[in-house]
């Protein structure tokens, strides 16, 4: 497939810039690349010029486009062994007899909060009465899909696969054939706001943040706004947890200490 020159793939991007207001330069091209290669393939489309022809005139393509460029791969209890290396951080954080505030950016379609909260729900050690969790995305649709808390088992998802961390989920999840409904004390835990993670404001003392499987995506200089928000957004003594495959920018490093380097679990300093 010779999708063109590097000139109109520039072009393109430019116009995905200016005229469907998504900033594409926070973004590495391999990945804007593979994900716009993806959807010029559903369209039967050869070249980037011809793609960028389609989307001046197909507002349905456009939508399509940037629900795809968007980044939702998630999954409950994904990496199922990070999780287990955070119940003693939780553990340790609800034993002091406050409030425990948790922040998942990018939340995308809220498996990741949820999850959070149904593993603080099913361990006896974790005092979930005091645990709530702020879900953010930039994505205002995939926040209403989040808010929804209703997933499908499909061919690429099995929902009950994704669920086996948990004794019995059937506590936390009403399961109707292949669909499956977060219940109502566990999204009660949760709450969902839209925010930009690289051009947003810091939030305020949060007692642990994930921020997982994002970075990677993101070019490389975008990734020290995203460790000054996160930092600013964390009390002293705060965590932070990031994807099993991610590093912190050097740049950063003085910032947080490492608790389970394995897992990719730090601690601000």
């Amino acid at each position: 497939m010779n999708k063109g020159s590097d000139r109109q793939f520039s072009q393109l991007l430019a116009f995905i810039g200016d005229e469907m207001e998504f900033e594409s330069g926070f973004y590495n091209d391999a990945y804007l690349d593979r994900r716009i290669t993806a959807r010029m393939r559903r369209t039967d489309t050869e070249t980037y010029r011809a793609y960028k022809q389609l989307l001046q005139r197909d507002e349905g393509e456009r939508e399509q486009l940037l629900d795809s460029l968007s980044i939702n791969v998630t999954g409950f209890f994904r990496n199922p062994e990070a999780w287990e290396a955070l119940r003693p951080v939780l553990r340790e954080l609800t034993e002091e007899n406050r409030r425990v505030r948790l922040w998942s950016a990018p939340s995308a379609d809220g498996r990741e909060p949820y999850s959070a909260a149904m593993l603080a729900l099913d361990d006896p050690e974790i005092d979930a009465r005091r645990v709530e969790i702020t879900g953010t995305d930039i994505n205002a649709d995939i926040l209403r899909e989040a808010r929804r808390a209703t997933y499908e088992t499909s061919q690429t998802t099995d929902i009950a696969e994704e669920l086996e961390p948990l004794e019995d989920y059937a506590e936390y999840i009403e399961q109707d054939a292949n669909t499956f409904r977060v219940r109502d004390h566990v999204t009660d835990m949760v709450t969902f706001e839209q925010h930009d993670l690289i051009r947003g404001d810091p939030k305020r003392d949060f007692d642990l943040v994930f921020c997982r499987n994002l970075l990677i995506y993101i070019d490389s200089e975008y990734k020290v706004p995203i460790f000054e928000t996160i930092r600013g957004s964390l009390r002293e003594g705060g965590y932070l947890m990031i994807g099993m495959t991610e590093t912190l920018p050097t740049e950063c490093r003085d910032s947080f200490e490492p608790v389970d380097k394995q897992h990719r679990i730090y601690r601000r300093v």
